[in-house]
């Protein structure tokens, strides 16, 4: 891969006569401004992950509770399916 500036880039694939993009200048800041912000969220990820270690009992019981809330979750769910088919039994035949 080559390291053309965008100019050379543009050039080549419009050609010189091509107009130049009105907002072009603004969405390249943009995007560079959002790629930096991005590598500096996962750079701080990074050190947090490296910094602030769970131990195993603390991992467990995150475990734990995660697997408590989907189960009262499916109660929940099982519970309003019993009362939706219930409301649809009880339809009589004329």
């Amino acid at each position: 891969m080559y390291n053309d500036s965008i100019e050379t880039l543009l050039l080549r694939h419009y050609g010189a006569t091509a107009p130049i993009p009105a907002t072009l200048e603004q969405r390249i800041t943009v995007s560079v401004h959002r790629r930096s912000d991005d590598r500096q969220q996962q750079a701080l990820l990074a050190r947090n992950l490296r910094e602030n270690r769970i131990s195993r009992r603390r991992a467990i019981q995150l475990v734990a509770l995660g697997s408590a809330g989907l189960s009262l979750l499916s109660a929940g769910i099982a519970s309003v399916q019993t009362v939706l088919n219930n409301g649809q039994n009880s339809t009589q035949p004329a």
